[in-house]
């Protein structure tokens, strides 16, 4: 037997981040989307805890239990009693990797809901988020999906209702970013961040599915750490502009690039001039709200 679940990737259209912590995370208000790029993880039963991965940028993901998808199953397994997890987990990358839009947290969503599919666990929708928020401050929206309002972390979840949709063009950069350095940079730039807030404007603009006022109100407190680290994706938010977006911004810590668009046929527009430009690896076009974790498929 096999189970599948899809897994969708985000974007943050708001990223209020207040100053360090002393356990060193940070205070976020952090306003998720789900966008229509997603994993596939696929999990089966296996003599031992294995791990293997295939698509775009699949060398660079991990495949020992440093991975959070084997994370996820050995916490589901330790919460059941039933020992070290045997399974095969094997995750189809189309998240771009490393590129600021949780395609590892995913990833650890989709084996959480797998693996509690594949031994009957029947875990809570609680302990799942749990379990969740365990693993990382972006995995509980990894599997609630939609549209949400994360605070604490980022691992408390407030679900926004979103009035139609909106269409996005991500852009993919040659190069990483560390989200720890990238939150270091931060302190450094803002060392009296103030406390982080949802701007009422965008929650607005959000139930009421307006682009152009979502456009005039996206706005990421970690913006200015990731270009000062990175300073060649402000070309790529030139050329995203100039391309028609109406919204250009770095997706969470970076270093892929998000430009909102007005519409599916404007997005195609922003991508090809992304393309056509020279400023990035790779363009793709998606669409928001996306559902969390769904399973595709168990037999």
């Amino acid at each position: 037997m096999s189970v599948t679940v899809r897994v969708p990737a985000k974007v943050n259209v708001q990223l209020a981040v207040g100053g360090a912590r002393p356990d060193g995370f940070h205070d976020l208000a952090n306003v998720f989307l789900a966008v229509g790029l997603y994993d596939e993880v696929t999990v089966e039963p296996a003599d031992e805890l294995t791990l293997t991965c295939t698509g775009p940028g699949s060398d660079q993901v991990p495949l020992d239990r440093t991975n959070l998808a084997a994370r996820a199953a050995i916490a589901l397994a330790e919460r059941h009693g039933l020992g070290d997890p045997k399974v095969r987990i094997h995750i189809a990358k189309d998240i771009p990797v490393a590129g600021g839009m949780a395609g590892g947290s995913a990833d650890a969503a989709g084996a959480l809901v797998a693996c509690d599919a594949l031994w009957g666990t029947g875990a809570s929708r609680a302990e799942l988020l749990d379990i969740c928020a365990e693993l990382g401050s972006d995995v509980p929206f990894s599997l609630v999906g939609g549209a949400a309002l994360g605070t604490g972390r980022g691992e408390k979840l407030q679900p926004l209702d979103v009035g139609g949709e909106f269409w996005w063009v991500f852009a993919a950069a040659d190069g990483g970013l560390s989200t720890p350095a990238v939150y270091r940079e931060f302190d450094r730039l803002s060392p009296e961040a103030p406390e982080p807030v949802a701007a009422p404007a965008l929650l607005d603009a959000l139930l009421t599915g307006d682009v152009e006022r979502l456009a005039a109100t996206v706005t990421n407190d970690l913006q200015p750490a990731a270009l000062s680290l990175f300073p060649s994706l402000k070309e790529t938010l030139d050329a995203g502009t100039a391309a028609g977006a109406v919204a250009a911004l770095v997706s969470g810590s970076g270093p892929t690039t998000a430009f909102l668009a007005a519409d599916e046929a404007a997005a195609r527009g922003v991508a090809d001039g992304l393309a056509a430009s020279g400023t990035c690896r790779s363009v793709r076009v998606a669409c928001s709200p996306a559902p969390g974790a769904t399973v595709l498929s168990g037999n």
